[in-house]
């Protein structure tokens, strides 16, 4: 178990102007939808996890899904670049269940629990300011980020501070950099989702592989204009207009497998691209239930809730997000994380 007062201290540095203690401190903001996963005839090859085998029923393996946006705010500015989240939980066999959390950056902010403490602390959102022309030009000369623009009626964000940070610390512009310039999707089920943290799986012939796992939108991954004023409130709506009647979403789950070299224990290093992928299934969104407080915004995933064929690695922010969401859950009255399918 982590450090209690790390955990709690985690959670606070999240707390923003905006946000509630009722509600998640980051991804606040979401929408829950149902569907199925089906695996690909490979899977069970490479993880021998219940939900990679052929499923009993033909429709699938049944499964939540939240989708949400980054900000710790309550108030909903879907147009504003922002990372967006994509949490799934497989209902597995005897009332078990298993998660896997994704975000559109492939990788994390900081390498361990200490540092995103730091990282939090710093990068708490200030007033906005506006770069002129030629300090855009003179950040690009020194191969700084120039400053993204304010919003209309955009008054604090954290990008003043989270680039000055990560201007320090090395480990922190990937991610930095990647969230200032992310833009906002058109859809939920336009964007990629990366799940950013190593687990190790095991396969047919328990050999085991250090693997990371992303989703692939079918329809494409597509962002809004960003030459033009931002819509605030249009996801929601959006993925409910898709999944209406008997209309389907679908994903591609792929998992990369790592190789020699790879870090397996620090979330902010990106594996090289032409790493070897194997296509592990299909999600299918079909049906956003009307009673959202219920199947999604009272629903608690976790990273660390896995099942047995993947184990975690290494990666201390793996491990300390285990307690964190945790915290999170209990403060906002959650319904608790169900690890090995036991409430706790």
């Amino acid at each position: 178990m982590a450090d209690p007062k790390l955990v709690k201290d985690i959670v606070e540095a999240l707390d923003i102007r905006g946000g509630s203690t009722k509600r998640r401190p980051v991804h606040t903001v979401g929408i829950g939808a149902t569907g199925h996963f089906i695996p690909s005839p490979v899977a069970r090859d490479f993880c021998i996890a219940e939900h990679f085998h052929p499923p009993s029923q033909p429709e699938g393996i049944p499964v939540d899904v939240r989708f949400s946006n980054g900000m710790g705010v309550v108030a909903e500015h879907d147009g504003w670049s922002d990372v967006r989240g994509m949490a799934v939980r497989f209902h597995l066999t005897d009332g078990k269940s298993t998660d896997l959390v994704a975000m559109t950056l492939p990788v994390f902010f900081a390498p361990t629990p200490k540092k995103f403490l730091d990282f939090a602390l710093a990068a708490r959102p200030v007033r906005c300011r506006r770069e002129t022309p030629w300090q855009k030009i003179k950040d690009y000369l020194r191969l700084e980020l120039p400053m993204p623009d304010p919003y209309p009626g955009q008054t604090e964000r954290p990008n003043e501070k989270a680039i000055a940070f990560a201007n320090e610390n090395v480990w922190a512009q990937p991610a930095v950099i990647d969230a200032s310039s992310i833009g906002a999707p058109t859809s939920y089920v336009r964007a990629m989702y990366h799940a950013v943290h190593t687990f190790v799986v095991t396969g047919k012939e328990e050999e085991t592989r250090w693997v990371r796992f992303s989703w692939s939108p079918i329809a494409g991954v597509l962002n809004t204009d960003p030459l033009k004023p931002p819509e605030d409130d249009y996801l929601k709506q959006d993925l409910i207009d898709r999944l209406a009647g008997d209309r389907t979403e679908r994903f591609s789950l792929v998992m990369h497998i790592g190789e020699e070299g790879d870090d397996f224990n620090d979330s902010t290093q990106q594996w090289p691209p032409h790493r070897k992928r194997v296509m592990m299934g299909t999600l299918t969104l079909n049906h956003v239930p009307e009673d959202q407080e219920a199947h999604s915004e009272k629903l608690s995933f976790n990273p660390w809730h896995l099942t047995p064929g993947i184990e975690p690695s290494g990666d201390p922010i793996l491990r300390i997000r285990k307690d964190v969401y945790e915290y999170s859950s209990n403060r906002r009255g959650g319904i608790p994380c169900p690890f090995s399918g036991v409430k706790g």
